[in-house]
């Protein structure tokens, strides 16, 4: 016995643990989609460098031993748990140890959260994978059928508060889902924030920024919480415990500068001054102690916040009962925050400890800062706040009303007489006095299908005696176009309660209302052929297969038309051609079809018809025909004749329970089959076509593969700054080294992208990793802030209103230079729907992005929607910049060149040449005030570590 004594204590003197006992084995329910191991771990505390265990029996019965030694070979705190799978399948879950949780975090010396697994360790089976998480420590098990396995783990702190085994896609759903809600929680309290911000400029009495301020310091907390600031500061597990005690003091202080500036305590006694003075300063002096150990300064906050709650709510009913409105219209919120705190500790003290407990607390935080901002907005905008001052509340409301801009409009009703002010006849150009008269004359210059809804809004606001007048109509001008109007009015009733007047003001929303439809046009509108676009196509042939499932008369046929080589008219010729060319094509196509037919403009090149006119297949196969000798037809330009085929597929409905976008993509696949074949033919569609074109499918799979697993190249061009021959930037340009193809240009796979709707994640893909490489490369060399990136934007990604947030997050997590992430745009491309890109460019622009004008020349041109746009860079496309004898533009070619840099810089933009290829190239754009220069003079397209090298040589040649 003593020799095992002495035994036991030389292995503790070595800094071996002491054996640890058998654990139990837990079973992993193969439905459940959480299983709690909180409580069902063994802890063993300061056990030393290394811990043996006895590992749960096996299905053999057997009671194995392992040890494991810690990894830095210090004393450290243990965990042990055991899981068996009684199921016949491997099981795969996700061990979750979440960094921070306020239930049961405690009040005095809280938990602030950091790291709490170091390592994992497993009896047998598979290694378990650590999974990056900005929120937790999370392992990947797998269990074998029917195994048995005992897990030890190595732990940074002796607290877990919390360890859950997670089913990986009931754990993705659950953070998607918190993610969405602190999304909705952080919006709300942001707009909030601004909102009362805003509302400071207005008022400037101290309660509103004292508001504000307690917005704001919410809003920061929230973004500790929901480790916003850890993915903007790159914190490590558990960095983020001196911003989460700084957040909760500086929400306790801020809850005694919104009290004392709200109830104006300095008003009641100089007492209450000195005492939130003291209170300030002694909070303050908490972020000294936060640095020296966070959990002390956050304890005291805690119990602080409970203090300021019941001592304000104290001072708050003292001053109700002497008759203080601001202090009676107070309680009931503070009542809510007093039910706020007291929740708050205890899911501090586990009290409250349903995993649905955190949030609700964020969310309460947000509602009782709303209520506060309620509280304070009745009194920025009670009418006797209103009457202060010299001036008087009607000199007030002339003033404003002058100062909006808006014109007047007064109903006399006694005397049914509507005066206006003179700026609506001018805008009108009608005779003065027009609009003078009984309101039954607004009538005649009123749009007939708005004059019933004005004439019952009138009668209403009379009979009823209340309510408010907001509307919105159309007044004819003396040319006989309308413009739009908003009449916004109320009643004033007179002594005997009746309406007396109407008064309010009217203001010209027409640019606003043209805008809503333009955008409602472009929705379902081609903007170039005025052809509806694919969604109304599949809308009218699914409303055309309903009606023959019910008559069975009139059977739809799906006819898709793609113009073979279209894209090289555009590249050959250029895009205006290849835009008449559409613009023909679509009359052409017109003529063919029937008054119950549809013809619309599905993408690019490619047209459909919803042909109704034709039943038999006879009759179905000579339209087609029809349809392919139109396209054949030569297009002229002026000299020059251009021949151009097309492909046609055709599926006809069979009146089964098929979806409308089955038949048009089957009528797709007949037409490719068609391309497939040589083009210049027709195809019906039939099932064995879908083994022909499967490799269409096969190459859109693996490019949604290739962007998931990042398998694309982003290679880089250089843009050389011509005054003194130095990299100015890059363009990012994307490659694909398929496996089976070998390496594909963007020529190769770019259009399927366009056509299948990857282009948008292939679009986010390049962003990405473009703003990453060019952040890496403005912090690592000694003069390349400025370097700047050129990415460019396609249709789909301009027309998506995704595009905005896309940039914006992009620029959030990159710290770039502003203007240096440039966005390449082509003419064509903002000149399919001027007013809606004119704006996404002005939101895009004001996020920090810079913008290029690409292939500028090619397309319109149009100078008046230039000075609309705001580009900083202009892009001359390579034909105007290549000096040799495949160059078309001839001798006008320098002439048009030097226009479009004086053009650009009258503007305020740089230019850019594409095509540079020998010196004399780069000499005669030099000549021309051209900044920069791009082709193949100066390089090929890159990786970013060739194109790192040349910085790097670049920055060397300037240090010598």
């Amino acid at each position: 016995m003593c020799l095992v004594l002495i035994a036991v204590f030389l292995f503790a003197l070595s800094g071996g643990g002491l054996p640890a006992r058998a654990v139990e084995a837990i079973s992993v329910p193969a439905t459940a989609d959480a299983v709690d191991l909180t409580y069902s771990v063994e802890h063993y505390d300061n056990h030393g460098n290394s811990i043996q265990v006895s590992t749960a029996p096996g299905a053999d019965g057997i009671v194995r031993r392992i040890e494991v030694t810690s990894r830095d070979g210090k004393n450290t705190d243990w965990i042990v748990f055991a899981l068996s799978n009684p199921s016949d399948e491997q099981i795969d879950r996700l061990l979750v140890a979440p960094f921070y949780r306020l239930v049961g975090s405690g009040i005095i010396w809280p938990d602030l959260g950091t790291s709490r697994i170091a390592s994992l360790s497993p009896s047998q089976g598979i290694i378990p994978e650590r999974i990056r998480s900005p929120d937790a420590d999370v392992y990947q098990i797998t269990l074998d059928p029917g195994a048995v396995v005992t897990f030890v783990a190595e732990l940074h702190t002796s607290n877990v508060p919390q360890l859950y085994l997670w089913q990986p896609e009931a754990y993705k759903d659950s953070v998607n889902a918190y993610t969405l809600y602190k999304g909705i929680v952080l919006g709300i309290s942001g707009l909030l924030a601004l909102f009362l911000t805003i509302i400071v400029v207005i008022k400037g009495t101290i309660m509103f920024p004292a508001t504000a301020g307690l917005a704001w310091t919410v809003l920061g907390y929230l973004c500790i919480d929901f480790g916003f600031w850890n993915r903007v500061f790159g914190l490590s597990a558990g960095g983020e415990q001196l911003y989460r005690a700084g957040g909760e003091v500086l929400l306790a202080a801020s809850l005694i500068v919104f009290l004392y500036g709200y109830l104006n305590l300095n008003r009641w006694h100089i007492h209450y001054s000195h005492v939130a003075i003291a209170a300030l300063v002694l909070l303050l002096c908490l972020f000294g102690i936060a640095i020296w150990d966070p959990a002390i300064a956050a304890g005291i906050a805690r119990l602080s916040l409970g203090v300021i709650g019941l001592l304000g709510f104290g001072v708050i009913l003292v001053l109700a009962f002497q008759g203080y409105d601001r202090a009676i219209m107070l309680i009931p919120t503070w009542f809510l925050l007093l039910v706020w705190i007291f929740g708050a500790a205890l899911a501090a003290n586990a009290a409250l400890a349903n995993d649905l407990v955190q949030p609700a607390i964020d969310g309460g935080m947000v509602l009782v800062v709303l209520l506060i901002g309620f509280t304070v907005m009745q009194h920025a905008f009670a009418g006797a706040a209103l009457l202060q001052g010299s001036i008087g509340d009607v000199e007030r409301r002339a003033l404003a009303l002058t100062g909006s801009g808006d014109m007047m409009w007064d109903w006399d009703v006694d005397r049914d007489h509507i005066h206006t002010a003179g700026e609506v006849e001018i805008l009108l150009s009608l005779k003065p006095g027009t609009l003078e008269g009984p309101a039954r004359e607004w009538l005649d210059v009123i749009h007939p299908s708005d004059r019933d809804r004005f004439r019952a809004t009138l009668d209403a606001i009379i009979d009823q005696r209340r309510g408010r007048i907001a509307q919105v109509f159309r007044l004819r001008s003396e040319d006989g176009h309308f413009r739009w109007f908003l009449l916004r009015a109320r009643p004033l009733l007179g002594s005997d309660g009746e309406v007396v007047r109407c008064v309010g003001t009217l203001h010209d929303v027409t640019e606003q209302k043209t805008f809503e439809e333009r955008l409602l046009h472009d929705s379902v509108i081609d903007n170039l052929t005025g052809l509806p676009n694919r969604q109304i196509f599949l809308d009218r042939f699914n409303t055309a297969m309903a009606r023959y499932k019910v008559d069975g008369v009139v059977r739809p046929t799906a006819v898709v038309l793609d113009i073979d080589g279209f894209k090289q008219v555009n590249t050959n010729q250029s895009i205006s051609v290849g835009d008449s060319i559409l613009l023909t094509m679509a009359r052409r196509l017109a003529r063919q079809i029937k008054p119950q037919d549809s013809l619309c403009r599905l993408a690019g090149d490619q047209f459909g018809i919803v042909l109704l006119s034709e039943q038999q297949p006879d009759r179905i196969a000579a339209f087609g025909e029809a349809l392919r000798r139109a396209v054949r037809a030569p297009f002229t330009f002026g000299e020059h004749e251009i021949y151009l085929t097309g492909s046609i597929g055709l599926a006809i409905g069979d009146g089964a329970n098929t979806a409308a976008s089955e038949v048009v993509h089957d009528a797709e696949i007949a037409m490719y089959q068609a391309k497939m074949l040589g083009g210049d033919r027709m195809e019906a569609y039939r099932p064995t076509l879908k083994t022909v074109t499967g490799d269409r499918v096969v190459l859109e799979n693996d490019l949604k593969n290739a962007i998931a697993n990042e398998e694309l190249r982003i290679l880089y061009q250089p843009i050389i700054r011509l005054s003194d021959r130095s990299i100015a930037g890059f363009e990012a340009l994307v490659r694909w080294q398929h496996p089976k193809q070998g390496w594909l240009g963007p020529h190769d796979f770019i259009p399927l992208a366009e056509e299948s709707g990857l282009i948008n994640d292939l679009g986010l893909y390049v962003l990405e990793r473009a703003a990453r490489q060019l952040s890496y490369w403005q912090q690592h060399g000694p003069n390349n802030q400025h370097l700047f990136t050129s990415v460019n934007v396609s249709s789909r990604q301009l027309l998506r209103h995704d595009l905005i947030n896309d940039v914006k997050a992009v620029m959030s997590r990159s710290a770039l230079t502003p203007g240096t992430l440039k966005l390449e745009i082509t003419e064509s491309l903002v000149m399919e729907n001027p007013e809606y890109s004119a704006r996404v460019l002005e939101r895009l622009r004001a996020f920090g992005a810079g913008l290029s004008l690409d292939d500028f020349g090619t397309g319109y041109s149009s100078l008046s929607y230039l000075q609309r746009f705001p580009f900083d860079t202009i892009k001359v496309d390579q034909s105007f910049v290549r000096n040799d004898h495949k160059n078309h533009n001839g001798g006008a070619r320098p002439v048009i060149l030097r226009s479009i840099v004086t053009l650009a810089h009258d503007l305020g933009m740089d230019v850019v040449a594409e095509g540079a290829e020998t010196e004399s190239d780069a000499l005669e754009l030099l000549q021309l005030g051209c900044e920069y220069a791009q082709g193949f003079l100066y390089g090929q397209p890159m990786p970013a570590e060739e194109a790192s090298r040349m910085l790097s040589r670049q920055a060397e040649r300037v240090q010598a």
